[in-house]
């Protein structure tokens, strides 16, 4: 009994479909499965041997519609790497498959490709996730850019220091024995891991501020790379210089590597971020090669250390600070937090993901304690005296924090009750940006000419009254407001989360027996 046709789908250039009708012979059948594995088996062989121009396959090369005329007939194709395979076997007079014809696979690559065409193909293949551009956010090339360059200057400046330290141990003279210049780099390279371990502890700062991190690391990398320079005009005092110089660039590659995950997750579009990683460091790679070969040509000209740090420096920090604020993060870290309330204040919005990031202060470093907010501070920090908690704590009896303003300190703090969850700390954090707007606010209105005070955030609350009336009216905001912020945060992609906004750990206990 005869089988019914499989119907294969052939190239989008074919004329018309085409059926194949299976052997009825079951001998016929395992005929062909065998020369099937054989010839995919030898794909690699045959596309490596271009057909002479007599062979009656050369006419069928080019277009799928061209095997009408031929005694060729097409099974089907198939797309792989950019290369387009067709899988043919013989027919007969009627037009139907021979039998005990074997598939043959041709290829479909034109011989007239450029081969600078050839070598971008190749190219990409090494540099640009599988998928590209769709896999990927519309960050992920400016972001690699300025990845690119970062690298460039910093494998270039990796030549000129390397030069100098092994100057200053003094491996170019004589005068030095062996056994002492290994010492003295062994110590070198033991304190950098001494203190890449101890700031392993911070790792939770690497969470929520990494652009901040990622660029002081950076900063602290240039820190790093002029001390070592700095041991060429000292080379007396190598070792306690290269030791710091070490431990400086070791805690910069931990925070580096500490942050990479993060950025490359939100570049993947799918479950593609062990590629998007692997392409990310190939790029890496790379431009740290052209950049050492580069000054490895550069350095044979003897050039000044000064200008040539100089230069390559301004450049590796500007690229630095490029490729951090092209990243564009989905989740409010404080900076952030920042940028979006104090946009919905002003104009009644929230700003978009690219609007948040790109107006993300990289400087607010997580380590400076100059803050306008403090979040989760303790109670000491907060009030100067028990009347001044006891007459703003009945406004606060249904929330679990409570937000004040410190006039000696010109800080807002927020404190947090013991019962308060992650939709507290929000709201309170939330709640001590619209205090600190309403205080920003009636200072300008009320002396434009007189100058901030210290931190530049002014103290205008002249009386304890005037407190309690704008702590007052910043309840009433929030009660109305923060709702809408949170809804309106969530339609521009937002995602909070108050393990990000670094609060303290202090919580009160008890309040109400003050009362």
């Amino acid at each position: 009994m005869a089988h019914p046709p499989i119907k294969l789908k052939q190239s989008a250039s074919s004329s018309a479909a085409q059926t194949l009708t299976s052997s009825s012979s079951a001998q016929d059948a395992r005929l062909l499965v065998r020369e099937t594995l054989r010839i995919s088996a030898n794909l690699a062989d045959s596309a490596a041997q271009p057909l002479s121009s007599s062979s009656p396959l050369s006419a069928a090369l080019v277009d799928s519609s061209e095997f009408v005329n031929s005694s060729l007939r097409l099974i089907c194709s198939e797309e792989i790497d950019g290369r387009r395979w067709s899988y043919v076997a013989e027919k007969d007079a009627s037009g139907r498959f021979k039998k005990g014809s074997s598939i043959r696979a041709l290829s479909s690559h034109n011989p007239h490709t450029p081969p600078i065409e050839e070598v971008m193909s190749f190219v990409r293949s090494y540099v640009l996730p599988e998928g590209f551009p769709d896999s990927v956010t519309s960050s992920y090339v400016p972001y690699m850019t300025w990845r690119a360059l970062k690298h460039f200057f910093g494998g270039a400046m990796g030549v000129f220091t390397t030069q100098t330290l092994l100057s200053s141990v003094g491996v170019s003279k004589n005068r030095v024995a062996p056994g002492a210049v290994a010492i003295n780099w062994i110590l070198k390279d033991g304190a950098g891991r001494v203190g890449k371990m101890i700031f392993a502890r911070q790792g939770k700062k690497f969470d929520y501020d990494l652009k901040q991190l990622r660029f002081a690391g950076d900063l602290l990398m240039e820190v790093g790379a002029a001390v070592e320079l700095a041991t060429s005009a000292v080379p007396h005092l190598f070792l306690p210089l290269a030791c710091a110089a070490n431990v400086a660039k070791n805690v910069a590659a931990v925070t580096s590597t500490s942050t990479r995950t993060p950025i490359y997750k939100a570049f993947a579009k799918g479950e593609n971020i062990g590629d998007v990683t692997a392409k990310g460091e190939c790029v890496g790679n790379i431009a740290d090669l052209l950049g050492t070969g580069l000054s490895i040509m550069i350095s044979r000209r003897n050039p000044s250390l000064v200008t040539t740090f100089a230069f390559l420096s301004c450049g590796y920090v500007l690229s630095s600070y490029r490729e951090v604020k092209s990243v564009v993060l989905h989740t409010l870290n404080r900076a952030r937090f920042t940028v979006a309330v104090d946009s919905f204040l002003k104009t009644g919005r929230v700003p978009s993901l690219q609007e948040g990031n790109m107006n993300e202060n990289i400087f607010s470093f997580p380590w400076l304690k100059e803050k306008p907010v403090v979040l989760g501070s303790r109670f000491r920090d907060a009030f100067q005296d028990p009347g001044a908690y006891l007459a703003i704590e009945p406004l606060f009896e249904k929330e679990r924090y409570i937000v004040t303003y410190n006039p000696s300190k010109g800080k807002i703090y927020a404190l947090l009750k013991d019962q308060a969850k992650s939709d507290d700390i929000l709201k309170a954090a939330f709640h001590a940006h619209v205090l600190l707007h309403f205080m920003q606010s009636s200072n300008e209105s009320r002396s434009s000419a007189r100058k901030q005070r210290e931190y530049d955030y002014p103290d205008i609350v002249s009386t304890a009254t005037d407190l309690e009336a704008r702590i007052a009216e910043s309840c009433k905001m929030v009660s109305t407001s923060y709702g809408i912020f949170k809804s309106k945060a969530a339609e521009q992609g937002w995602k909070m989360s108050e393990s990000l906004l670094n609060p303290g750990r202090a919580r009160l206990h008890g309040s109400d027996k003050l009362r």
